[in-house]
């Protein structure tokens, strides 16, 4: 199926972290709380919430959904209606801010596959299932996701892996996704991936699967995954990241107008420092809005996590647009005002008429998908070109002389890797300056 052009202005949201408790909020539930975050976030003008019930919780025993924690994520979606927000719900987790969160039936004694075991696979949907339907006739329910970066337990960096090949995590994806369909037939509903599925050789979630499964294609884009180190915060490379993963998604694409959604994106510390996270959210904001058939952006993430929690990574205590008492931080007015200036005055994209040639291999494995990770011969092709002044995107050299896919997409010239050996200006400097 191929969706026409987006005209319309992006979505823009946050990921919903509570100030009570961050997302153990679950065990204590306080809906109040819950209405002053959200009235808080709504203030800021945007759109929409990204929430997260903890698996173990909702699900504790493979046959058990307990109904408690399912009445109260329908009451936070109520609630986010009545403050005009849309919801989208991220099912299993899974993995948030450094803490795994997998349930007793999949651990230690009762080890199993989370990808593989068959019984694993129908508890799993039959979750899924259930907190879609709970939600399908709320009309500020947007989809579910199958869950936050759940491709982080397939295999390395991770210390206790479930294995699998990218054949049995495709398979995982469908029947996940499908269930979710179920549940709630029509909505937005999609799976989301950290960068190793764009680059990480060998990782079992491949581009593929990305930008094929689902209705719409999620990027997640961190800057402390090397490309901040490598080549500064104030850099192009910094600046442009997330515009990257959004073109480079679609290098993968059946749907040459298949919707993009910025899913996850922040501006951590060190890498960001708070004097700069403000100009780098404008920045960030600004490029992936020069991005055809963006669906929308969703920050990370509302309120700062409390001090008072221990055993965060230091960065996570800082990521919010807003202080754990609510107050609005620098980056949460920054995004505040593109957010305005974006519906004031939206007008879409013009196709972005230079491509990046993109030889990972096979294309639905992309073995040698490294080349588009930080320092890979893409990524630093991509980054020179955006700071000449060029709107670059990106193709597969599989579909680099498809003249039908080409003009689909209005691609009018291509740019082999190894035809520009020199920058003409350094990475390390944004060629707009401060923003």
């Amino acid at each position: 199926m191929t969706t026409a052009p987006r005209t319309t202005a992006p979505r823009f949201g946050v990921n919903y972290t509570p100030t009570a408790g961050w997302f153990h909020h679950w065990l204590d539930f306080d809906l109040d709380a819950v209405r002053a975050d959200l009235d808080s976030i709504a203030a800021l003008g945007l759109d929409h919430v990204r929430v997260f019930p903890l698996w173990p919780l909702f699900q504790p025993n493979r046959t058990l959904i307990r109904p408690r924690a399912v009445e109260q994520l329908v009451a936070l979606v109520d609630a986010a209606g009545e403050r005009g927000l849309d919801v989208a719900v991220d099912g299993l987790q899974g993995h948030l801010s450094s803490f795994d969160f997998e349930p007793a039936w999949i651990r230690t004694w009762h080890r199993r596959n989370m990808f593989t075991d068959p019984d694993v696979l129908d508890g799993q949907a039959a979750y899924l299932r259930t907190l879609a339907a709970a939600l399908a006739e709320r009309p500020n329910f947007l989809g579910m996701t199958v869950g936050n970066e759940v491709n982080q337990f397939s295999g390395e960096p991770h210390p206790d892996p479930h294995r699998a090949t990218p054949e049995q995590a495709g398979a995982w994806l469908r029947r996940m996704v499908d269930a979710c369909e179920r549940g709630a037939p029509g909505r937005l509903h999609l799976h989301a991936s950290y960068d190793a599925a764009w680059y990480l050789d060998g990782h079992p979630f491949t581009p593929w699967h990305s930008a094929r499964i689902g209705a719409a294609t999620a990027v997640h884009s961190w800057v402390f995954n090397g490309t901040a180190q490598r080549y500064g915060a104030r850099s192009t490379a910094s600046d442009q990241h997330a515009a990257y993963l959004v073109e480079l998604s679609k290098a993968w694409a059946g749907d040459p107008h298949r919707p993009v959604w910025l899913q996850e994106v922040g501006a951590p510390a060190p890498h960001i420092t708070a004097d700069d996270a403000a100009r780098f959210t404008g920045a960030t904001v600004a490029a992936v809005l020069d991005c055809p058939d963006l669906w929308g952006v969703t920050w990370w993430c509302s309120h700062d996590v409390d001090r008072s929690l221990a055993d965060f990574p230091e960065l996570e205590y800082s990521l919010g647009l807003l202080t754990n008492d609510r107050r609005v931080k620098p980056a949460g007015e920054r995004l505040a005002e593109a957010v305005a200036a974006a519906r004031a005055d939206w007008r879409a994209p013009a196709p972005r008429r230079t491509a990046v040639v993109v030889a990972a291999g096979d294309e639905v494995t992309a073995p040698d998908r490294s080349v588009c990770g930080p320092g890979g011969a893409v990524f630093e092709t991509f980054m020179r070109l955006a700071a000449d002044g060029a709107r670059p995107t990106a193709v597969l050299a599989e579909r680099a002389g498809d003249a039908s896919h080409l003009a689909a997409r209005g691609i009018t010239e291509l740019v082999h890797p190894d035809e520009l050996r020199r920058p003409s200006l350094p990475l390390a400097q944004s060629p707009n300056g401060v923003r």
